[in-house]
């Protein structure tokens, strides 16, 4: 992705995934079906990365939460779409070119999407000054977007990039990074687990498949509500209240069930959890984003996102049967109470610019020390 960029890899994986879809509706072979669901988790891994950073990268440092809120907010819509299809289609091959058809439609939009800005400015400065001279207001939003202000520390900052490509790996002796990138991977994991167990379990709450899954993703929409929130609160204050909420609804759903037996209510604690713990997921991902540095972001960002598919997989682990016991239960709720404690070990990133290298990140550990300070700049 630092080679040839996030654009190129968005538009192939969309398309791989676009096929991937279609020949699954035309070869129902369970041999298939497992290497095409290999094929799509990781495509759709690299997808979500691209444009989770490409939309934060694009957008001013007042308006990098809007992004990630708009996808999460699709895919909770998405969600619901799914249950109307599976509802309606009765056949494999219907439900499948239903799934397929959009995607293959949509692939030629791809390629209006622009490139990383700061990838350009690092790799392929012509095509930032091709995008700058558009017209009066590209030049001065990208002059806004990238602090051009102070070209003389981003001439720096590319040559500094440039004399360290062969070894990108020595950024990872910094502690800063270190710690970091174990917190919001933790983060990750927990989140995982917590979100895709209850959405694996949703079916034994006593509802119907269908509404269950309507309800799974309807259960999301609220968090369209995040930039509001997050203008108040910011990045880390957010996490820890949406971490303990997950955790304190994911154990209340526990009690409730084991000594009121109200399924509804249990039901209710549960997606309370779900909703909480996906917004901490789409923070999460615009907070990982601002955490580490330019010249490593995407290797962090990768390692964080594994992270989160390690979650999905132990979840297999933890509830096997597709039901929800109770030592299910508990670590679903006691990895988000974790997770709040941990990130009082991170700064408070709104408002910052993107950081792009690892000196930027140490600034960023001594601004949070010195809250007055940043304040009164």
């Amino acid at each position: 992705m630092n080679r040839y960029g996030k654009k190129s890899l968005l538009v192939c994986c969309c398309a791989v995934h676009s096929i991937t879809a279609l020949l699954t509706a035309f070869l129902p072979y369970a041999s298939f079906y497992l290497t095409a669901r290999c094929i799509t988790g990781i495509t759709c891994c690299a997808i979500h990365i691209c444009t989770y950073s490409l939309g934060v990268e694009w957008s001013l440092p007042k308006y990098r939460i809007w992004p990630p809120t708009f996808f999460s907010f699709v895919f909770s819509v998405g969600m619901m779409v799914v249950a109307a299809v599976a509802y309606l289609t009765r056949g494999w091959l219907q439900f499948h070119l239903a799934l397929a058809i959009p995607q293959i439609l949509c692939v030629p939009l791809y390629f209006s999407i622009p490139e990383s800005p700061k990838w350009l400015l690092l790799n392929k400065m012509c095509i930032l000054e091709r995008y700058r001279n558009r017209s009066p207001e590209d030049r001065r939003y990208l002059d806004l977007l990238l602090d051009t202000v102070g070209n003389e520390c981003q001439k720096a900052n590319a040559l500094e990039t440039d004399t360290e490509k062969v070894s990108g790996f020595i950024h990872f002796k910094s502690a800063t990074i270190i710690m970091r990138l174990f917190i919001m991977s933790f983060i990750g994991l927990a989140s995982a687990l917590t979100y895709y167990g209850i959405c694996f379990g949703v079916g034994s709450f006593g509802v119907d498949v269908y509404l269950a899954q309507f309800f799974s993703g309807l259960s999301e929409s609220p968090s369209l509500l995040l930039p509001l929130l997050l203008a108040r609160w910011g990045r880390r204050s957010f996490c820890m209240a949406t971490l303990l909420l997950s955790g304190t609804g994911c154990l209340l759903s526990l009690l409730v069930s084991k000594f009121c037996q109200i399924p509804a209510l249990v039901m209710a604690l549960a997606l309370m959890g779900k909703l909480c713990v996906q917004a901490t997921t789409c923070v999460s991902l615009l907070y990982g984003i601002e955490l580490f540095p330019t010249v490593i972001r995407q290797k962090c960002v990768g390692l964080v996102s594994l992270c989160y598919r390690m979650g999905c997989i132990v979840n297999a682990v933890v509830a096997p049967k597709g039901g929800i016991s109770v030592g299910a239960m508990i670590c679903y709720s006691s990895g988000p109470l974790l997770g709040a404690a941990l990130c009082l070990f991170l700064p408070e990133t709104s408002g910052i610019p993107l950081p792009d290298t690892v000196q930027d990140c140490e600034r960023q550990s001594t601004l949070k020390l010195k809250p007055t300070s940043c304040c009164s700049q």
